[in-house]
């Protein structure tokens, strides 16, 4: 159940993980489970104890990038970045690897550090023209760091090639990227309902008439 409601009522999820939590507190995907469910809501405190019981329970450092984003939202953006540093990010797959880079860099943010955040970024997954799961991310965050450095025509050039990577529409590139350029989007159901009731009003009064 949390897993099925994470991402469409987090607040659910998160009631569901502590019903587990104290049928089963000694299983590591149950303290997994309940840390993502704290981390949805912002509960990055009991996010990070329970991604920490879960770490010592099994020895996986698979969630070591989502425990340096815990001390991000704590407000400890200098610890995330000493975790970015640590050996155990060299035992993190690519994807682990890419996700502690976003964090590393959103910690630079965090700290007004813009050029180190945008530096960061720059790396040969960044440059790859290849599409992996984390591309449209990776390059959304980049086009992100330079729109805030105040460089635009590079932001708008990222965030269209973060659009092309982005299969599922896990970002709102293309969104970032129609602001850019001036577009603005008609609620088109909207603008029939005004008129829906513009037409009704005239017929009423014909009525009255």
């Amino acid at each position: 159940m949390v897993a099925r409601l994470l991402d469409e009522d987090p607040e659910a999820a998160y009631g569901y993980s502590r019903v587990a939590l104290r049928l089963a507190s000694r299983v590591a995907a149950v303290r997994e489970a309940a840390g993502f469910a704290a981390y949805a809501t912002q509960k990055y405190g009991e996010a990070l104890a329970e991604f920490r019981a879960a770490k010592r329970m099994t020895g996986n450092i698979d969630l070591w990038p989502v425990m340096a984003d815990c001390e991000r939202g704590l407000g400890r953006p200098e610890k995330a970045l000493d975790m970015a540093g640590a050996p155990e990010v060299h035992k993190l797959d690519k994807a682990g690897q890419v996700e502690m880079r976003l964090v590393a860099a959103g910690a630079r943010r965090d700290m007004g550090q813009l050029d180190a955040a945008i530096v960061t970024l720059q790396s040969p997954e960044l440059a790859s023209n290849s599409v992996q799961p984390w591309t449209a991310r990776l390059r959304y965050a980049y086009a992100d760091a330079l729109l805030a450095a105040g460089r635009e025509p590079e932001a708008r050039e990222w965030f269209a090639k973060a659009v092309e990577a982005d299969r599922d529409g896990s970002t709102d590139a293309s969104d970032r990227l129609a602001e850019l350029d001036g577009v603005e989007f008609m609620d088109a159901l909207a603008e029939d309902e005004d008129e829906g009731e513009g037409e009704g009003g005239d017929a009423a009064e014909e009525q009255k008439d």
